[in-house]
């Protein structure tokens, strides 16, 4: 959790001049009346930054890190987290239906994993006129509407205002308060975000058009949203979400675990665009992106006069948050000033120190399934068979006297138990039913199907 929304970590003055340059660049290049930054690592905030003014006008007042913007649908992931601890604090389960907790709609049916994974085949928007620009009513009108389901739960990804909601609607009235409320004692103040509102307070940006023909400006409405403020009400600064992103990172401040976190990062529906390759997906709350084969998770933010951008490396807790107060124009600058961070502010590795545990030493070496070949070392507390990430290799965590269970693919979840002679010597692994042995086909391994007497010939 970032203590102090103004310490920063230590960034070389090139580094902060070439962020800078990208954030200007991007400014002049989107026609954006104003847009701020900032980049968080290790729970601290590196850089921020603003470029502009809060009503796009030359002698308009500058933006800065405290200005307040609309963050649009980051709300979603408060409230996916918010659902998140109620599941934790053993108050519901994912596989619950939303029927179970807020009777009465048509939406009933779809579990609250799926309205977290937007995979509940809930309708996109509201019935009613556009409800980013009017002012919206209560959940019993919104559900009446009626709200219905385009596609079978569970189907295909199609992306929801309305799920989410109904998921803030969940959260209301399990902790008989307001969503935001929720949010704001179980999330926000534990988490020092004094600068996130539904509503604009102190400095904040106007929301904006900008003529795609010319250099004039339209002011966006500004309004409470009603039922649907848990789709993408909230307000905040650079330097406030900056404390989001960096709970997304992995300091989650104590408000949540961090096994929760990186289940919530677990993609569950993904985005299927035709003709693309498969480069983006859900879990719950969350955007997920795999990137030349690294992971990020975050969200996306959109209101009418209002754009913004989250998004952490899931495997170093670097990120990145950007805002600005215009309806469209917004480049993939994000990204852009994350990578052109970590290019030039490199994590140092961490130093190697000799804290192995010599009383697995004798699992290590060589396996064989079949005549396959399989090598065992222990890295940390995990013993590691294969290479995680090809084929079957996986990472197995302790669980007990000779037992394990995998981390990664094929064996996540699975059993590892080690087999040992009266004299303590292992003499075989059974992983999820596979034998592995220290010579091929060891028939004195208890090999299922047993061996050809004759042997090998």
């Amino acid at each position: 959790m970032i203590s102090d929304p103004h310490t920063h970590t230590p960034v070389d003055a090139p580094t902060a001049r070439h962020l800078h340059h990208l954030l200007a660049t991007e400014q002049r290049r989107g026609r954006l009346p104003s847009v701020t930054a900032a980049i968080v690592r290790g729970g601290a905030l590196a850089w921020s930054d603003a470029i502009g003014t809060v009503d796009g006008r030359a002698d308009g007042q500058a933006a800065d890190p405290d200005t307040q913007y609309r963050m649009g649908s980051i709300t979603k992931t408060f409230v996916a987290v918010a659902v998140m601890r109620l599941r934790d604090a053993g108050r519901l389960a994912l596989e619950d239906r939303f029927e179970d907790h807020v009777p009465g709609s048509r939406i009933g049916g779809a579990t609250i994993a799926q309205l977290l994974s937007h995979g509940a085949g809930v309708q996109a928007e509201t019935n009613g006129p556009w409800w980013e620009r009017t002012p919206g009513g209560d959940w019993d009108a919104l559900a009446s509407s009626p709200v219905t389901q385009r596609f079978r739960a569970g189907r295909r990804f199609h992306y929801t205002n309305v799920g989410f909601a109904a998921l803030g609607e969940l959260v209301a009235r399990a902790h008989g308060a307001e969503w935001f409320e929720v949010v704001r004692r179980g999330l926000l103040d534990p988490l020092g975000m004094t600068r996130t509102t539904t509503r604009p307070t102190g400095k904040a940006a106007q929301g904006l058009a900008v003529h795609p023909f010319a250099d004039v400006l339209l002011p966006e409405p500004e309004h409470d949203a009603g039922a649907m403020a848990p789709a993408g009400q909230l307000w905040t600064t650079a330097e406030d979400l900056a404390h989001w992103a960096a709970f997304a990172g992995g300091d989650t401040g104590g408000v949540l675990s961090r096994d929760t976190l990186a289940e919530m990062y677990e993609p569950h529906t993904l985005v299927d665009d035709p003709g693309q390759p498969w480069t983006a997906a859900h879990g719950l709350g969350w955007q997920l992106w795999n990137v030349d084969g690294r992971r990020y998770a975050g969200h996306g933010g959109s209101m009418p006069g209002f754009l913004a951008g989250l998004r952490v490396d899931v495997e170093t807790g670097d990120g990145v948050v950007v805002l600005t107060n215009t309806t469209s124009g917004l480049g993939p600058v994000a990204s852009e000033l994350l990578r052109a961070f970590v290019e030039r502010e490199p994590l140092a590795p961490e130093p190697w120190h000799a804290a192995g545990d010599p009383s697995v030493l004798d699992l290590v070496g060589t396996w064989h399934w079949g005549p396959a070949v399989s090598t065992a070392r222990v890295v940390g507390e995990h013993l590691v068979l294969g290479e995680p990430g090809t084929a079957r290799g996986s990472r197995f965590a302790p669980a007990g006297a000779d037992e394990w269970v995998g981390l990664d693919g094929y064996y996540t979840g699975e059993p590892l138990r080690v087999h040992r002679s009266p004299d303590g010597i292992p003499t075989h692994l059974d992983l999820a039913s596979f034998r592995f042995t220290r010579t091929p086909y060891d028939p004195a391994a208890d090999v299922p199907g047993g061996v050809d007497e004759q042997g090998w010939r």
